[in-house]
């Protein structure tokens, strides 16, 4: 066969492959040119699936030490924004920034003086080392204006002086814990970086809308939980999101099964419904931790159809 006809074969079994897999091959979409010259303007890579643009800023900077644990960034101190596509050709820029205690101001005056709003702010931890903040933004308007309001503030975060390396706290390079246990104890799949396995659940019972862009799991209107350490000694850290009536018991839920409450909050202003986000830690055995997970996940949805 001619070197033509053998690239024919392997471009066709390419593209079943790709079809075979659920979607075009390597089932990702092309990101739009304006959301390419926002990864140029801001100077990070992202990805772009379900609509969204997502870049991630991660504080790959800071040695990250909870209760006496050292824990690796994908337990939850990385920051992101995103943008997706609203009505009249406007985009929509929702993110979480984790910040230390020194660059909260800084920060938030850079956003507000370029026209972006902040949220919120507030801790996802107790007994974390160094203090750690996280700032909801927001803003609407033409993706590449998005992008230059944005970047002066991103340019002040990872600049100050260094943490010290935190001990070692016993924690493995990957889970050492049965993850495919944990998925179905929670009945989701998740995702495994580093020493973190990782459950994200979307809301996709609930339709919110922010000047006609849908707001879903990549814009953050999800529900986590990290999982790290060993069978008999694991942590568990995460994020429900809830509605009002959903509160309640969904704390009841978690204190019932010894998972710690830390802060309850919004993330986004003029949203309706509103959402409420309650973030929680624990210690334990990795299928007692999970299983609490599940009890409070349980809550969420009751009584709607999606």
């Amino acid at each position: 066969m001619s070197k033509l006809g053998i690239a024919k074969v392997f471009g066709v079994l390419l593209c079943v492959t790709g079809f075979l897999s659920g979607g075009h091959p390597a089932n990702a979409q092309e990101v739009p040119p304006d959301y390419q010259q926002v990864l140029k303007i801001v100077g990070k890579s992202g990805d772009y699936k379900a609509n969204v643009l997502k870049v991630n800023i991660p504080r790959n900077d800071l040695h990250m030490k909870v209760a006496g644990v050292a824990l690796p960034t994908p337990f939850g101190f990385g920051g992101w924004f995103a943008m997706t596509k609203g009505d009249g050709g406007h985009d929509v820029l929702m993110g979480d920034l984790v910040l230390t205690q020194e660059e909260v101001n800084p920060v938030m005056s850079a956003l507000l003086e370029h026209g972006l709003e902040v949220t919120a702010l507030h801790n996802h931890f107790f007994w974390d080392e160094p203090r750690v903040f996280y700032m909801h933004v927001h803003g609407h308007g033409q993706a590449v204006d998005l992008a230059k309001e944005i970047k002066p503030a991103l340019d002040l975060i990872g600049h100050g002086a260094p943490t010290p390396a935190a001990a070692s706290s016993g924690i493995v390079p990957k889970p050492a814990f049965d993850t495919a246990k944990i998925a179905k104890i929670v009945g989701h799949e998740g995702e495994q970086s580093g020493a973190v396995y990782k459950i994200t659940v979307g809301r996709d019972d609930l339709s919110v809308k922010e000047m006609g862009a849908t707001i879903n799991a990549r814009m953050g209107l999800n529900t986590w939980a990290a999982f790290a350490g060993t069978e008999q000694d694991a942590v568990i850290a995460g994020d429900i999101a809830m509605l009002e009536t959903e509160v309640t018991p969904t704390l009841k839920a978690l204190r019932a099964h010894g998972l710690e409450v830390v802060a309850i909050h919004h993330h986004m202003t003029n949203t309706k419904p509103m959402i409420i986000f309650l973030h929680y830690w624990g210690r334990g055995r990795a299928d007692t931790l999970a299983t609490g997970f599940k009890a409070a996940l349980d809550e969420l949805g009751k009584g709607r159809t999606q």
